[in-house]
């Protein structure tokens, strides 16, 4: 099965975490099909990237968010038929 989900990245105690397609039996750091933007936590403002028409894209073959991509995507306006326009 084909995930959206985050890869951790960054230093210790310094998160920086990519948003990231992969399939579902590889590592969490490990092997992605591809990257689909980034989340940094710390910070003033904590920054959110993601690519909405690839991520819309990678939902209607199928690929199932975790539960924090999915909010993240819900945020930003992303669903299975496409980029909500605001």
């Amino acid at each position: 099965m084909v995930v959206i989900r985050m890869a951790r990245g960054g230093a210790k105690k310094r998160p920086f975490y990519h948003i990231v397609v992969a399939d579902s039996r590889s590592r969490r750091d490990g092997r992605f099909i591809e990257r689909l933007g980034f989340y940094n936590p710390i910070g003033a403002v904590a920054e959110l990237r993601i690519d909405k028409e690839r991520a819309a894209y990678w939902l209607s073959q199928g690929a199932q968010p975790s539960d924090t991509v999915a909010g993240f995507l819900k945020k930003e306006g992303v669903s299975k038929t496409g980029v909500a326009s605001v």
